[in-house]
């Protein structure tokens, strides 16, 4: 009689309709590619990459559903149908009465940056992201990381790395007062440090804490679908509910949110602010003309805004979450069984290497996680990113490098997209990096941009 198996196999809720053939490079071929991009996985070509894991933004595969959505794109200048059926979907799900699109997440962080930030103010959030972090810069604001201690430790196994420490945020009230901070700035999951959450339950103290000193709460709630799933799971009391109320329930604390449409969403292009602050909602709605479009589309087709609304409808289907981040588990647990370092808690939308302990011969003025994506590009074809010094940036007052505690090289997870052999044949990849990692060598950066040095950078190796 045969054995019962102790764990029952799952599978992804949907089957292939379409493929894309990729292309492998030879070893040399590929040595040559990196070297003309500068080291900077950015600057490759798409199709000199075999596996892109680069990242999850506009990347991921839309549905038989939402492509017959593109078929009805209502592509009027003023007022399309497509427009009102995204914006009833972000009322029913997001519970936000006003909203505007944009092309994409980072329209709306400039539109909010520069409505509620003034000159001198301090932004405080539960670590920063590079974009937004930028955007409140520009406005003439100061970012302020007050997430726990626990993320800036990519053993720590604390289950919601995300969440911010009060005790922080108090200090940074009385030191400068409540009337110098415009809004609390909330992301979840936390991007910067390893895909890590926040639980409800400091969601709620921390909305209590806004609501006595009467400031603002805002979200980037670009993967919040991927947050309210870790709630589900992790958090005591939420194992019954679904996704939907609990994403629900989120965003009832918060006055606004700002979305890139590109992950959850699960579509090539869009964005979206959302608030329930009616004179917010005018004053972007102003903006959004001058720097996006009409207020109806955005900077978006009718038929993106279509596919959005889809998107909305599928992102909340709990077999379709549980496989996005069962994907990420895999690939996480194969490599910890191969003794790589990573960030734990394994994240929702990516694995991220633990570069300063992958090369720990090099310093971090060599940047060990751009050294270490172009490796295993030129190992496999792979392509991942770098999140440490060359993120972090230079400190707008000094032009020093900033130094973060992290240096992590993010394998993000396209939704939809790779198959489990897609990811055996990544962490076989980043394996063999790891058992020649102390010949690896450094990096110089050669070209730096003024703005958001990791994407356009260039390097070369050192000797």
């Amino acid at each position: 009689m045969a054995k019962k198996p102790e764990k029952r196999s799952w599978a992804e809720p949907f089957k292939i309709k379409v493929v894309e053939p990729i292309k492998m490079l030879t070893v040399k071929e590929r040595e040559k590619a990196a070297k003309e991009a500068g080291y900077n996985t950015f600057l490759l070509r798409s199709e000199d990459v075999y596996i892109d894991l680069l990242t999850d933004s506009g990347t991921n595969a839309m549905s038989d559903n939402q492509w017959a959505g593109m078929m009805l794109g209502d592509e009027a200048y003023a007022g399309s149908k497509n427009f009102y059926h995204l914006e009833s979907n972000i009322q029913k799900y997001y519970g936000m009465p006003y909203f505007v699109p944009t092309h994409q997440g980072r329209a709306a962080e400039h539109m909010i940056s520069k409505i509620l930030i003034k000159p001198g103010d301090y932004i405080p959030g539960n670590m920063y992201f590079t974009t937004t972090r930028l955007h409140q810069e520009l406005a003439g604001g100061t970012f302020v990381d007050v997430i726990i201690d626990e993320a800036h430790i990519p053993e720590a196994e604390h289950p919601f790395k995300g969440n911010i420490d009060l005790k922080k945020l108090e200090k940074l009230v009385k030191q400068v007062g409540a009337d110098k901070i415009p809004y609390i700035s909330m992301a979840g999951p936390v991007n910067m440090a390893g895909g890590q959450p926040f639980s409800m339950k400091n969601l709620q103290k921390v909305y209590e804490f806004a609501k006595k000193h009467k400031i603002r709460l805002w979200m980037d709630a670009t993967r919040a679908v991927e947050n309210a799933y870790f709630i589900k799971m992790r958090e005591r009391g939420y194992k019954s509910k679904t996704i939907a109320e609990i994403l629900l329930e989120m965003m009832s604390y918060f006055e606004g949110i700002w979305v890139s449409a590109k992950k959850d969403l699960m579509v090539n292009i869009g964005g979206f602010l959302a608030t329930k602050d009616k004179k917010v909602f005018e004053e972007a709605r102003n903006m959004v003309v001058v720097y996006e479009g009409l207020h109806t589309y955005g900077g978006l087709a009718g038929r993106d805004m279509e596919a959005m609304a889809r998107g909305i409808e599928e992102m909340v289907q709990f077999d379709m979450i549980r496989t996005r981040v069962g994907q990420v588990e895999y690939l996480g647990n194969k490599l910890l069984s191969y003794g790589i370092p990573i960030v734990r808690p394994i994240g929702g939308h990516a694995v991220f290497l633990d570069a300063k302990k992958f090369l720990s011969h090099l310093p971090q003025d060599e940047f060990p996680a751009q050294t270490l994506a172009a490796e295993i590009y030129i190992d496999s074809g792979v392509r991942s990113m770098e999140r440490g010094i060359v993120s972090a940036g230079r400190d707008p007052k000094t032009g020093k490098h900033r130094y973060p505690k992290l240096e992590l090289v993010r394998l993000t997870l396209p939704r939809r997209v790779y198959t489990q052999a897609h990811l055996d044949v990544t962490a076989e990849s980043i394996a063999a990096v790891y058992e020649r990692r102390k010949s690896v060598k450094g990096l110089k950066m050669v070209y730096e941009p003024k703005y958001l040095r990791f994407f356009q950078g260039r390097f070369k190796r050192l000797k």
